[in-house]
């Protein structure tokens, strides 16, 4: 009896190897979308910080509800943390720094009804100092610059010998005449904030080299 070939089984049909789709970081995009925001807000409190005190306020309120939100869902490490943290700090001393120019706001108007007295111009030119230094330092900051950061804490020194020097004349003219008493507080008020407003700009500086170098430095021995 002849036996009939059986014939072979066809193999099985292999499965084609997907191709793998390109992989993407969501959680990276979200991150870098909501720190851009962050630092949106902090360079906006810059501009704001001789202009709307209660304006600066709202916005310091809502980058630190952000950077806290971040912090919290997006569990960022390293320097992203430290960068962070930063933000904060430097929200935070633009937001002095607002209080400050208001009070500046407050005693000018104070100062509004008196005639000029003695050096008094030299209040407006420590106004426009601190006001340079400011500008300064936030561009400092949107670069993350060291250099920059530490030539306008330099440049505080400046402001520091100008308020010295408004001091030091105020008391005199109020030596010399009782009338001046009045218009002299205010010019003395009115520039310890100015100065303070300086001194809040050097720590901003020292943030940004922390940022740029991981060092903590004082650059205002």
């Amino acid at each position: 009896m002849k036996m009939f070939d059986t014939p072979n089984p066809e193999p099985p049909l292999r499965e084609q190897p997907r191709e793998t789709p390109p992989v993407t970081h969501p959680t990276r995009s979200t991150y870098d979308r909501e720190v851009a925001e962050v630092k949106d807000n902090v360079l906006r409190m810059g501009a704001l910080v001789v202009i709307d005190d209660q304006d600066i306020n709202e916005v310091q309120r809502k980058a630190t509800a952000m950077i806290a939100a971040v912090i919290a869902t997006q569990n960022p490490v390293a320097r992203d943390l430290r960068y962070l943290l930063t933000l904060d700090h430097v929200s935070y001393e633009l937001e002095r720094m607002g209080d400050h120019a208001s009070s500046v706001a407050k005693q000018a108007r104070k100062l509004a009804p008196y005639p000029p007295l003695g050096h008094y111009v030299d209040l407006p030119l420590l106004g426009e100092r601190v006001a340079e230094l400011v500008h300064g330092i936030i561009w400092a900051l949107v670069d993350v610059d060291e250099v920059k950061a530490r030539e306008v804490a330099k440049l505080d020194d400046q402001v520091d010998d100008l308020y010295h020097k408004i001091f030091d004349r105020c008391l005199v003219l109020m030596r010399e005449d009782g009338a001046n008493v009045e218009p002299g507080t205010r010019i003395l008020f009115a520039s310890h904030y100015l100065e303070r407003i300086g001194d809040r700009v050097t720590n901003i500086a020292e943030d940004i080299v922390f940022l740029a170098s991981g060092e903590v430095e004082d650059l205002n021995p």
